[in-house]
């Protein structure tokens, strides 16, 4: 934990040429300074408000790598939902005249997960990358195995890991609609095999991001959530880019 924490500081604290935007965030919210480290999803700052970090989800006890962002003051931009339900704030940061983001340094040095929910398409696709390149290179928490994403057909491992949010990966074994909703399953045993939920009304939004549900039939994919627990495993899809075609 040490060392990863000190290898964060290192990236974090390396000047970046200015030369490239990153593609995440909207409006200016302008400079804050951060308080302390809530937990492993919020900052306390300054000025009394929290600040949650868009499009990360960093595991409960692992914020550790945060704690270098004490004391520092942080350029906002506005993550797509602003405040959330719960007051805070949710935005991007940036340190200084730094390109990158603390979301790009975090993700890029394996000490988060891109979240469910990410913003513009440009964004998704710029954070994922980092993270495939960071699981791929095993840094940070990629070097433990128990963070790897797990496979659908690990009955055990899916079903222990209820109430959390996780990576999985697996063959899509069938697409099936019923009512409002459309059921994407990786097995045969509604009662024990992992499924997907994708409401109806949400297609049009999948398809134009190349995601067409009823294509993904045959497919190896790879989706991030919360995973609960009804008659069987399963994950609710809200957003498209939740969704990453392997093969």
């Amino acid at each position: 934990m040490a060392v990863r924490a000190c290898l964060f500081i290192l990236f974090l604290l390396t000047p970046f040429a200015a030369t490239a935007q990153s593609p995440c965030g909207g409006g200016d919210l302008g400079m804050v300074a951060v308080k302390a480290v809530r937990d492993a999803r919020t900052l306390l700052l300054a000025d009394g408000r929290s600040l949650r970090l868009a499009a990360l989800e960093v595991p409960d006890g692992h914020e550790a790598a945060l704690r270098v962002l004490e004391g520092q003051s942080l350029a906002l931009k506005a993550a797509a939902r602003t405040p959330d339900r719960y007051g805070r704030l949710v935005a991007f940061a940036t340190r200084g005249n730094t390109a990158e983001t603390v979301q790009e340094a975090l993700v890029s040095a394996g000490e988060a997960r891109v979240s469910a929910r990410i913003g513009a398409k440009a964004c998704a696709a710029a954070l994922l990358t980092l993270e495939r390149q960071a699981r791929d290179a095993h840094r940070g928490l990629w070097a433990d195995p128990n963070f790897a994403p797990l496979r659908a057909d690990d009955y055990g491992r899916v079903r222990a890991e209820r109430g959390r949010f996780v990576l999985v990966e697996g063959k899509v074994l069938s697409v099936r609609e019923s009512g409002a909703t459309i059921y994407v399953n990786f097995g045969r045993r509604f009662t024990r095999d992992f499924s997907l939920t994708i409401l109806r009304r949400l297609r049009a939004a999948f398809t134009a991001a190349g995601v067409e549900p009823a294509t993904l039939q045959g497919h190896r994919i790879r989706v991030r959530g919360w995973l609960e627990l009804r008659r069987g495993p399963i994950m609710d899809v809200a957003t498209p880019e939740q969704i990453e075609i392997i093969e």
